[in-house]
């Protein structure tokens, strides 16, 4: 059987099968679910699906606006922003891979689409890193993998520079 023809596609909630989407975090499966269609209809968060075939969902993640107090960021990053009190950002608010597909690097391909896409629209909409909080000590992990920085003081939350995704990116052609 040939391999999938993977595509990252923005939810298409009549198109896309949000039901049969299984995943063992039981709140990233509620949430595709149950609430995505809610967020992208009110503009709280862009979701975008990982698909072999346009319609099952293999994984997701979702992409909102954010903003860090200058103050949280650790110094040597700081220093180099601007002085303003908060700094724009992008929220990755939830990345998962159903069960099914576990396995077969899906993750890094969602989490590498997250970043590019990050990247372009910080040309347009500003955003000085991408930012997550990682539910476990597996997601901690997976994120410092792809140089994921810690936040002090903040128990999981992670950021990853725009500049440093620009090189994780070229680096990866």
């Amino acid at each position: 059987m040939p391999a999938p023809e993977w595509s990252i596609e923005a939810l298409s909630c009549p198109h896309h099968n949000r039901k049969g989407f299984t995943c063992t975090a039981k709140p990233l499966e509620v949430y595709l679910r149950c609430q995505a269609r809610q967020d992208v209809e009110k503009r709280i968060a862009a979701v975008f699906v990982l698909t072999p075939d346009g319609h099952t969902i293999a994984g997701y993640y979702t992409l909102s606006q954010f903003s860090v107090r200058l103050a949280d960021i650790p110094p040597e990053t700081a220093r180099k922003l601007a002085k303003y009190p908060d700094v724009p950002a992008t929220l990755l608010g939830r990345l998962a891979v159903g069960d099914p597909y576990r396995g077969q690097k899906l993750g890094e391909k969602l989490l590498l689409d997250a970043l590019a896409r990050s990247l372009e629209h910080s040309k347009g909409v500003a955003s000085f890193a991408v930012i997550v909080d990682a539910k476990d000590e597996s997601a901690l992990g997976f994120y410092r993998k792809y140089g994921f920085l810690a936040f002090p003081g903040t128990n999981n939350r992670l950021f990853l520079p725009m500049g440093t995704i620009e090189q994780l990116l070229t680096e990866l052609k």
